[in-house]
């Protein structure tokens, strides 16, 4: 069974022959750049209960919920409805029921330290109120949680500036293709 949350938020409209467009430009992302091998460069774990920020039409889901197992949660947070029907349906077709839906700009609606990790893939340039976001995914993570971030619309300078210019999150190492960040306490 998927739940889904409706958190505080302002939905996106995406026209449905751009939202296609884009979820099969994604497609052929994920075939020359499978989504496992940015998983496992972040260092995600069995058991993790992990939010994808941004989650789109769920190119993340099926790889993450093959690392973090049944014991582990996927939260899956977009602006867009139609984003979060595909990820939905993704789940559902895949009998995945340890995925949870959240429609929003940013509130979580989730507990306190609750998650192990946030991907928060290329979605960093989008926010139109970053400084809201980051002290909300500082929240939900736990003290030895990480935040798993890239965004190919930025430089290496901008993505640690911004995201340590927060006071929330400080530099925990450079992967390949990620940037993790750890909570400032």
């Amino acid at each position: 069974m998927v739940i889904e949350r409706q958190a505080k938020h302002t939905e996106r409209k995406q026209s449905g022959f751009s939202f296609k467009v884009m979820s099969l430009g994604f497609k052929f992302r994920d075939i020359i750049r499978p989504r496992k091998n940015i998983l496992k460069d972040a260092g995600i774990k069995p058991g993790f209960h992990v939010l994808d920020f941004g989650c789109g039409p769920g190119g993340y889901i099926l790889p993450l919920a093959k690392i973090i197992g049944r014991a582990g949660k996927i939260y899956a947070l977009d602006v867009n409805l139609q984003a979060i029907q595909s990820v939905k349906a993704l789940a559902v077709k895949n009998g995945l029921s340890n995925v949870e839906t959240i429609i929003s700009d940013g509130v979580t609606g989730l507990a306190d330290a609750n998650l192990d990790a946030v991907l928060f893939y290329d979605v960093f340039h989008h926010l139109h109120k970053p400084a809201e976001v980051l002290g909300e995914l500082h929240r939900v993570l736990k003290p030895a949680g990480f935040l798993s971030m890239s965004d190919h619309h930025m430089t290496e300078e901008e993505i640690t500036s911004r995201m340590t210019g927060s006071g929330h999150f400080k530099l925990l190492r450079k992967g390949e293709k990620v940037y993790n960040f750890s909570k400032v306490k």
